[in-house]
Parts: structure tokens; C-alpha cells; sequence
């Protein structure tokens, strides 16, 4: 059975640093791209950041403060958010796709105070 699992979530203030991790279990984790999206209420789920073969991929509005990063021998995925603002306060969610199925983590609440 595929689980991911997440922790790391919480509440820090502007410009303080926070890392979500997501413990992956029931597949070869080495073998798939593991991404990251967020949710803010109300709204789709959009990606943020991605580890692919080709390496770290961002978008456009963390690129430079997260960082994407995962250790194939604890079958963990880490997404480091820096210089957190309001603006990135929402739920967090790692996701992995294999040959047949989409996975999500349960997902990580993160607020940011100012």
C-alpha cells in the first residue's frame, strides 16, 4: 500500500523558516519525482516545486526562498520554505504519480504570522 506521509507544519512568523517532510512508503521512491503543491482555502491546489529526474524544479513564486530536497535511503522528501510572509500561509501537500496512480500526502497546515 502507497502512503505518504507529512509533518513539519505550524504556525512561525514573517521571515522565520519552516520544513515540511513527507515519509513515503509502498513504492521505489528513488524511481518517481516527488512534488510539492499548496492550497489556499478556497482555491485549487497549485504546484510548487518538484524533484524530477532533471532535478529541482520551482515555481515562479518560491523559486529562490524553498527548496526542494530528498533522501532516497529514508524514503523522505523535505520541502524548505524560507523567508515564510502571509502570502504563503496554506496547506501543503507532497504528491507522487506512478505508472497508474496519483498519491497525496495528507497535507500540512502552515501560518504565518506578521
Amino acid at each position: 500500500q502507497i502512503k505518504l506521509e507529512q509533518s513539519g507544519g505550524g504556525l512561525v512568523q514573517s521571515g522565520e523558516s519552516l520544513t515540511l517532510s513527507c515519509a513515503a512508503s509502498g513504492f521505489t521512491f528513488r524511481d518517481n519525482a516527488m512534488n510539492w503543491y499548496r492550497q489556499y482555502d478556497n482555491e485549487k491546489r497549485e504546484w510548487i516545486a518538484g524533484l524530477l529526474v532533471t532535478g529541482p524544479h520551482y515555481a515562479e513564486s518560491v523559486k529562490g526562498r524553498f527548496t526542494a530536497s530528498r533522501d532516497n535511503d529514508k524514503n523522505v522528501a523535505y520541502l524548505q520554505l524560507n523567508n515564510l510572509t502571509p502570502a504563503d500561509a496554506a496547506r501543503y501537500w507532497c504528491r507522487v504519480e506512478t505508472a497508474t496512480t496519483i498519491y497525496w500526502g495528507q497535507g500540512s497546515q502552515v501560518w504565518v504570522s506578521s
